[in-house]
């Protein structure tokens, strides 16, 4: 394998968002031996940013793929604003749901999210005037609003729900598939030269595509179903148990 590919959350880091000293070491053998590192996360730029300085990221999928960031260029897929306005006129009529959007300006939400370090916007459901929207992100009970949310997606945005309660709408464009192909095709290597690690929807496609496809044993059964492979689950270090085992 050439490259290694790992989703962040659920996968390479653990539960409280830190990752071991012994991942650590695993990932800089694979740098040693000329792997490439890149990650495919739903996460914005700067929130993987803590964890690039030690793991040394060729390329990264951010954002479920509507941001890739290469080397020596940046793939955006955003959402057009037509469709944002749309999708928001219809969402916020949906009691119980809070309204969040990723921006080229930051996070903006209807409520405070200090964890997202959000800013709260009273303009929903207009997005803020000339500016760029990743994604729109509704929290609550996914699964609750699921099939209410699904009707309000218009013919080029789609919507996957994270760990059962976040649900995350993006331009057909935006998904980690294609940002994955797209970091391959910078490095100059196939989809079957990669092993790829993921644990939750959006992972799914690129575990089915990739050479070795492995889901962490905490994943989502449908992740299970599609893997070739299942290893630990994010707290026990399964992405670099797995590295270390079949890959150094």
């Amino acid at each position: 394998m050439k490259a290694v590919i790992t989703d962040l959350d659920g996968t390479l880091l653990h539960t409280d968002k830190s990752v071991s000293e012994y991942t650590y070491r695993v990932l800089e053998r694979c740098r040693e031996r000329e792997i490439l590192l890149m990650a495919a996360t739903a996460r914005p730029q700067r929130a993987v940013l803590p964890y690039q300085d030690k793991v040394g990221f060729y390329a990264m999928t951010t954002l479920n793929g509507a941001k890739v960031i290469l080397p020596r260029n940046v793939i955006e897929n955003c959402i057009v604003p037509s469709s944002v306005e749309e999708i928001l006129g219809r969402v916020s009529a949906i009691p119980g749901l809070i309204l969040s959007m990723e921006t080229e300006a930051g996070i903006f939400s209807s409520h405070p999210i200090p964890e997202w370090n959000a800013s709260v916007y009273q303009g929903f459901p207009k997005a803020p005037e000339g500016c760029a929207v990743y994604k729109l992100l509704l929290g609550g009970s996914g699964m609750k609003y699921q099939r209410e949310v699904e009707k309000a997606l218009t013919a080029d945005t789609y919507m996957t729900v994270a760990a059962g309660r976040l649900i995350q709408i993006m331009s057909t464009a935006a998904t980690k598939w294609n940002g994955v192909r797209a970091m391959l095709e910078d490095a100059g290597i196939s989809p079957e030269e990669a092993v790829y690690f993921g644990d939750d929807n959006d992972d799914v496609e690129s575990i089915q595509n990739c050479g070795v496809g492995v889901a962490m044993s905490n994943g989502i059964r449908q992740v299970l179903e599609a893997a070739d492979y299942v290893t630990e689950s994010n707290d026990m270090d399964g992405v670099a148990g797995y590295i270390e085992k079949y890959l150094l």
